[in-house]
């Protein structure tokens, strides 16, 4: 099966020409345009340190609705015990930067490269890409980065320094998101510990019609911060 070498036009192929793996293309650029494109189509950059960039739309899709969210009772003790206090956009960089250099187990290096660094950076200051923070004892103990576009966040990352840190960020998210009539969190590929929280496979042809849906909601753009609630909206 063929894999789509980019141009500088602004496009994509059909997602439905991604090979079994879910690859449809590879090269282009990661300006904002680009990746806001590429997120409302339904692809997403993937790719380690010395490859092209690489455009990924996996049959099937990995995501979590809001409304379906499972917390255990050892984690609602957690959210509850008041341990970590969560923030919006305070340490988008901050962030970004410790999902780059957390360790994974079974993987050697990283897929955030100085360039994806860079890049997501740019959509937080453009008003797309959001972290969320918890914080213990004033110190960064973890949290998530993705990108919101109408009704969908789309996930990229989360990392923990302290234990159920990342998994009391993305609860306290999926709280805010579903309060906000968001359609459903993109989580992309699987890992078993968003699994643990309700996240399951869907068909990429369902999570396209979703997609659509979730789109015709205006984007909230501009800080998320609970403290300075800067906004503005789009078609």
């Amino acid at each position: 099966m063929p894999i789509y070498a980019l141009t500088e036009a602004l496009a994509f192929p059909p997602v439905e020409m991604a090979d079994p793996d879910g690859l449809l293309a590879v090269g282009g650029d990661l300006s904002v345009e680009r990746l806001l494109l590429a997120y409302r189509s339904g692809i997403f950059p993937w790719y380690g340190a010395g490859l092209p960039i690489l455009w990924h739309s996996p049959d099937p899709r990995f995501v979590l609705f809001p409304d379906e969210l499972k917390v255990s009772k050892s984690m609602a003790r957690v959210v509850k015990s008041g341990r970590f206090s969560i923030c919006y956009d305070t340490a988008f960089a901050r962030v970004i930067e410790c999902c780059r250099s957390a360790p994974r187990p079974g993987e050697r290096g990283t897929w955030i490269t100085a360039e994806m660094v860079e890049a997501y950076c740019r959509l937080h200051e453009a008003g797309y890409a959001h972290s969320v923070e918890a914080w213990a004892d004033g110190q960064l103990a973890g949290g998530l980065y993705g990108v919101s576009l109408g009704g969908c966040f789309f996930g990229e990352s989360m990392y923990a320094k302290a234990s159920n840190a990342s998994k009391t960020a993305l609860i306290d998210l999926a709280g805010e998101l579903k309060s906000r009539g968001f359609a459903l969190i993109d989580c992309q590929v699987y890992t078993r510990h968003l699994a643990s929280l309700g996240a399951k496979h869907i068909a990429r042809s369902e999570f396209l019609r979703v997609l659509g849906r979730a789109l015709r909601q205006e984007t909230r753009r501009g800080s998320w911060n609970r403290r300075n609630p800067s906004t503005s909206t789009e078609e």
